[in-house]
């Protein structure tokens, strides 16, 4: 799958805003430079700092923003993206994903959602605000964003839309078409 344009981005999601309603597409386009952040996050219910700048040395980074942990449509994409890690590993991308809630609910959420696979960060309102990704319908909250970074610092991939279907899969393809590239 290739990464669609700003304006192709745009397009579509105000063509699908005619029949149902949808999140705001994310204001970060391709090759924009993604913020660099440091977050709390937890892996396996084990708490760490999350480091992009970090993360980036080792390959593309899948950054995804979610509403809120234990919810239905998060519960469903964090089971998608743990059935998905094995493939992502083996391209050598990291995923984590990122909500607005405390560490403590993203530790348990790591370990029953996640199963352990990938890691979850505790979003700042910096973060969110850097990333344009605030559900507009409730303060507080991320809205449900998925970014492919390079290891260049540069946004290589955009999927912003409130239903989980087509996160995991469009970050995918996306990770295998920078690395066939590479």
């Amino acid at each position: 799958m290739k990464s669609l344009s700003r304006a192709t981005f745009f397009a579509l999601s105000f063509a699908g805003s005619l029949a149902l309603p949808a999140a705001a597409p994310a204001a970060l386009a391709i090759g924009a430079p993604a913020p660099q952040f440091t977050a709390q996050a937890s892996l396996a219910g084990k708490p760490f700092d999350f480091v992009l700048k970090d993360a980036l040395k080792k390959g593309p980074v899948v950054l995804y923003f979610f509403p809120a942990a234990f919810t239905p449509g998060c519960t469903i994409e964090a089971s998608q993206f743990a059935e998905a890690t094995a493939e992502f590993n083996a391209l050598g991308a990291t995923v984590i994903g990122m909500s607005a809630d405390p560490i403590d609910k993203l530790n348990r959420f790591s370990q029953e959602a996640c199963r352990n696979k990938f890691a979850v960060g505790s979003a700042t309102p910096a973060i969110i605000s850097g990333y344009d990704v605030p559900l507009k319908a409730k303060a507080g909250l991320t809205g449900r964003t998925s970014y492919v970074i390079a290891p260049n610092g540069k946004i290589v991939f955009v999927h912003s839309e409130m239903s989980p279907a087509g996160h995991v899969r469009g970050t995918l393809d996306a990770v295998r078409s920078f690395r066939s590239t590479k």
